[in-house]
């Protein structure tokens, strides 16, 4: 795996996601997940490791979607861990991410909510 930058602050991966989402690049998005992350995409089921999910978003970068920066809600940190997350524009639902700090101070996606709609009634 070639050197990405790395997020050192947990708000940092939205950010490079979105930098190498828009690039194509879908080793780059799969070096911000931790190698044993879990990723609740597609709708309904999980993509487990850092392995299936470049592979998961090298399908879905190969459609040359676009990707808009969302303002992240405010960062809840405990020591090593921390919840981050994002109001989606349209505002359906939410998205939420676990990151892990690593050995280095960097930070990686552990566990990763990208769509959450609550259910209606």
């Amino acid at each position: 795996m070639s050197e990405y930058e790395k997020a050192m602050r947990p708000e940092d991966i939205t950010r490079l996601f979105v930098e190498r989402s828009n690039a194509g690049d879908a080793a780059g998005v799969a070096a911000l997940y931790a190698e044993d992350a879990v990723l609740a995409y597609p709708p309904g089921s999980t993509t487990v490791g850092r392995e299936a999910i470049r592979e998961l978003w090298a399908g879905v970068l190969a459609n040359r979607p676009r990707f808009e920066p969302e303002e992240p809600l405010p960062t809840l940190i405990n020591g090593d861990i921390a919840l981050t997350s994002t109001p989606p524009k349209d505002g359906s639902g939410a998205r939420a991410q676990v990151v892990r700090r690593q050995p280095d101070g960097s930070w990686l996606r552990v566990l990763d909510q990208p769509e959450f709609a609550p259910p209606t009634r």
